[in-house]
């Protein structure tokens, strides 16, 4: 990762990764947009632009709330946490359980951290709601979240010193994620971590 944080394509890969890893990271599975809470919970969910997609079967006729258990259960946060732990998605399930156009994201992060020499160590704190559920053709689903990266730290690999981010970084962060409905699976197809404190 470069450290100067303004240098067109670089520094957009740099600020990404380091929102991600350390303000979340990827992709955020993937997060989401609302309810930051105090709590120690640590609710997953899946990808910043990383999605991700686990497999909650929720029928046509599922009630609303078993639907949106099943959307909320379908994000990734833990496989992206295992996965930035390590710098590499190897012996997680994102590449199972992610649309390629949210692991591309993810696997850039990862690569970027990777030729850092850059991981990712503790958890950060998520609190995801469904803010919305379409029952069209290919059903799809928002999730947004409040994505707390307190105790979710960058660090070198090496030294297992902590790396130094930007002062004007969002500790805390608006998350959406993206789903849509394959058969009987929740797949999130987008992750974005936005611009935006929580």
């Amino acid at each position: 990762m470069t450290r100067p944080q303004h240098s067109l394509r670089l520094n957009t890969a740099a600020i990404r990764t380091r929102k991600h890893a350390t303000a979340l990271l990827l992709l955020g599975s993937l997060v989401t947009l609302a309810g930051c809470s105090e709590s120690n919970s640590n609710t997953s969910s899946k990808s910043h632009s990383g999605p991700t997609a686990v497999s909650p079967s929720a029928s046509a006729g599922a009630s609303p709330a078993s639907e949106n258990a099943a959307v909320l259960s379908a994000s990734s946060w833990d496989a992206q946490t295992a996965a930035y732990s390590k710098a590499s998605s190897a012996g997680t399930s994102l590449k199972s359980t992610t649309t390629l156009r949210a692991l591309f994201d993810i696997e850039h992060d990862l690569a970027v951290m990777r030729k850092a020499g850059e991981v990712t160590t503790g958890k950060p704190v998520i609190h995801p709601r469904v803010v919305k559920v379409t029952n069209v053709k290919i059903p799809t689903a928002t999730i947004t979240d409040c994505v707390d990266t307190t105790h979710w730290t960058l660090i070198d690999k090496t030294s297992k010193k902590k790396v130094q981010l930007p002062a004007s970084r969002f500790v805390r962060y608006v998350s959406t994620a993206t789903l849509e409905k394959w058969g009987t699976k929740w797949m999130v197809t987008k992750l974005t971590a936005q611009e935006q404190a929580c």
